[in-house]
């Protein structure tokens, strides 16, 4: 038993010569020639490739912060002077020598 599935409209509809003479804006044609408004798109994607390559190179030669707060944690600087002092060291027990000779000792 198969059932019929409903047809759809189609998508592409074709649109009215009239309501199309009436449509303005847009590319009248597009070609591959280089135009002055290409020029000026160029030019920006230019210098925002440059602008990166010299973040990129600034990036790998300088220390960023994440890593300098990461080396002051590990060499126990901790970077910030509000925090408590450790707490001291607990007091050495004193040591009870106990013998289970029975010789009296002068």
């Amino acid at each position: 038993m198969s059932k019929s599935k409903p047809t759809q409209p189609d998508p592409f509809q074709s649109i009215d010569l009239n309501k199309l003479d009436k449509v303005s804006g847009g590319a009248a044609r597009v070609t591959a020639r280089t135009g002055g408004s290409d020029d000026a798109v160029m030019q920006a994607l230019t210098q925002i490739t440059s602008s990166i390559k010299d973040l990129a190179g600034s990036q790998s030669s300088g220390m960023d912060p994440m890593m300098m707060m990461m080396m002051m944690m590990m060499m126990g600087g901790g970077g910030g002077g509000s925090a408590a002092a450790p707490a001291p060291a607990a007091p050495v027990p004193p040591q009870i020598n106990i013998t289970t000779d029975v010789k009296r000792r002068c």
